[in-house]
């Protein structure tokens, strides 16, 4: 089974080769793409709470 965090690492690295194909370091920016993915992916899933976040540093 597909998880979101899984499909938003996917989708992450996918738009982070693409613009690495325009002359970027394809290390680090597909990474941070990746990455960036993946935490989407567990904010979807509900393994993080962004809410508690936002409350936290919102005082």
């Amino acid at each position: 089974m597909v998880t979101n965090t899984q499909i938003g690492v996917l989708i992450g690295f996918i738009i982070g080769v693409a613009w690495v194909a325009f002359g970027f370091e394809a290390v680090l920016l597909g990474g941070l793409f990746g990455a960036a993915g993946f935490f989407a992916g567990k904010i979807i899933d509900g393994q993080v709470d962004i809410q508690s976040y936002i409350q936290r540093y919102s005082k």
